[in-house]
């Protein structure tokens, strides 16, 4: 079993992964400025595949780094609390600030586009209003990367019984779930199984040192690993005119580029966890879930302001509005995270499901 000093370095390591993974996201999400037929031409430009760089590099890290770490959290929250008390409890912390960003959305997106100071989805009907709150069977037309939430909310209903299955069964859960996302069938009670598989390797996980392990492979082997795979991808994907590639061969080639990634990033985060630049890191932590529920919003409304100057992919400026997107979408999460923190404590205990609480106050006098 680990040490405690271990445990105490995972959960430091834990909380720079989050930082680490949800601002790589913000690339996956980035504004472009263009639609359809336009971006899709984009991809085989200079800038086309900076932006496929990018996105493949920082961002196919972020769901199976944080699924794995959610499992590894949630398998040790179940050996000191009840089930009923552990899901009422992520009632509060997953499911309110989805619900609550969602409708958000809906609002201040939905509207703008309504009124036409934007291009963007409009509410068509109830059913989209419904999916859009919850992400019943396919992720929200505005906010998309809150079916992560709800895909995670599903696995934490499953974690009390998961916790109590033998590691053999819990292997075959695994290998149920990478069988069920590589054979492209659709079903929605997971949008994304892989999201299962990944938060069951994290409970995994807990039963060992094996985090620990992990984090202790040469940072230059798995970078080469990552690196190869997702020239690969980008190769594929930005290829003109396509390449035909069986579904069941590039599903499987973007999971395994998905765990390179979450490992590597896995060993990184442990790093800089171990180092003197831990605590820079660890002190914007409290926000970043604020910067995952509305990096889109910020996104939809005020990106093409800032397009307006800079222009679409394929502009000059663009590179630079692209590489900087992320940092400008943090220091906005941070100065809303400080605002609402200060002005009504309750909204941010609800919209960020209580993880501002950490976060340093800003000063009152």
């Amino acid at each position: 079993m680990p040490s405690t000093s271990d445990v105490a370095l995972t959960g430091r390591a834990i909380a720079i992964a989050r930082v680490v993974c949800i601002v790589g996201m913000v690339y996956v999400h980035a504004w472009t400025g263009l639609t359809g037929p336009d971006l899709a031409a984009s991809d085989h430009t200079a800038q086309g595949l900076l932006r496929w760089v990018l996105s493949d590099l920082f961002g196919k890290a972020a769901v199976p780094l944080l699924s794995l770490v959610s499992g590894w959290l949630a398998a040790g929250s179940l050996e000191r609390r009840g089930a009923v008390s552990f899901v009422r409890g992520k009632v509060r912390t997953v499911v309110l600030p989805m619900v609550l960003w969602n409708a958000i959305a809906v609002i201040l997106v939905g509207g703008a586009a309504w009124v036409g100071w934007i291009r963007g989805p409009t509410p068509s009907s109830w059913s989209w209003l419904a999916n859009e709150l919850l992400c019943l069977t396919h992720p929200a037309d505005i906010d998309v990367q809150t079916a992560f939430l709800r895909d995670l909310f599903v696995c934490l209903l499953l974690a009390p019984g998961l916790s109590r299955m033998a590691l053999a069964i819990q292997m075959g859960v695994v290998a149920a779930g990478l069988a069920y996302a590589l054979s492209g069938a659709s079903f929605p009670l997971l949008l994304r199984p892989t999201i299962l598989v990944f938060f069951v390797l994290g409970m995994m996980a807990r039963r060992s040192d094996a985090l620990h392990r992990a984090s202790s492979l040469p940072l230059i082997l798995l970078g080469a690993l990552y690196l190869g795979l997702a020239i690969i991808e980008v190769a594929i994907a930005t290829h003109h005119p396509p390449l035909p590639t069986p579904f069941g061969v590039q599903a499987a080639l973007d999971v395994a580029l998905r765990a390179a990634a979450a490992l590597f990033f896995w060993a990184v985060s442990w790093r800089i966890a171990a180092s003197r630049f831990a605590g820079a890191l660890l002190a914007l932590e409290p926000y970043v879930f604020l910067l995952f529920c509305s990096h889109l919003i910020m996104m939809w409304l005020a990106a093409p302001v800032i397009g307006l100057v800079t222009g679409p992919l394929g502009a000059p400026l663009y590179p630079l509005f692209l590489v900087t997107q992320p940092a400008i979408a943090l220091a906005a999460s941070v100065a809303l995270g400080r605002a609402i923190t200060r002005w009504s404590p309750g909204l941010a205990e609800a919209l960020t499901g209580g993880r501002l609480a950490s976060a340093p106050r800003a000063n009152s006098g």
